[in-house]
């Protein structure tokens, strides 16, 4: 995929997701895989729903003087593409009622059609402690993806990693995870807990 394209891609699903309150004002990230070394992502000073050619950068896994720009997520999305071929788009989404469900509960089963269609169950991982999640994430998130057979991967208390061949599959995917969870919500007795 030329980097053109892969940055029109990005530009585009970035401020659908921004406006469905999956990435805040500097909060998430996405990427593209440009070449089998190489992927463009996101700045740390991105603002999703308006992003330029100027808040994405280049970058390979040889580390350079772009990686201090670089979203603090790039290592991750590094490793996911280092290590799983099917991934062309990654990103780091924190969608309100994924989230916050996974904060309660140790996995999430939809009960609505497409979610169930979809997802089945996703077992929610807890990272335990995040004093030094920075520095464990970056392995132990493609690990996940690859022990459970899954391009989702819910982190309690922090949000949700997914790779993609498409930007679309990708929304797509957050999107469906969201309303399966927003519905669970609506029709469970959370009253411990509001949105």
């Amino acid at each position: 995929m030329d980097l053109l394209h892969s940055t029109n891609e990005i530009k585009k699903i970035s401020l659908s997701m921004f406006r469905k309150n999956f990435f805040g004002v500097f909060h998430g990230s996405i990427s593209a895989r440009v070449e089998k070394n190489q992927f463009i992502i996101n700045k740390q000073s991105a603002i999703f729903d308006d992003l330029q050619d100027s808040d994405l950068t280049l970058l390979s896994s040889k580390k350079d003087y772009r990686w201090n720009d670089a979203s603090l997520d790039a290592d991750i999305h590094l490793n996911i593409y280092k290590n799983i071929n099917e991934a062309k788009f990654v990103c780091y989404a924190m969608p309100p009622y994924v989230t916050a469900y996974a904060m309660k509960h140790e996995k999430i089963a939809p009960k609505d059609y497409f979610g169930c269609m979809r997802f089945n169950e996703i077992l929610v991982y807890d990272p335990k402690q995040f004093d030094d999640w920075y520095e464990r994430a970056e392995t132990e998130i493609y690990r996940a993806m690859i022990e459970k057979n899954t391009n989702v991967v819910v982190i309690k208390g922090y949000g949700v990693y997914a790779y993609s061949r498409s930007p679309q599959l990708l929304a797509k995917d957050i999107a469906l995870l969201e309303n399966s969870c927003k519905l669970l919500h609506f029709t469970g007795d959370y009253s411990d807990f509001s949105i």
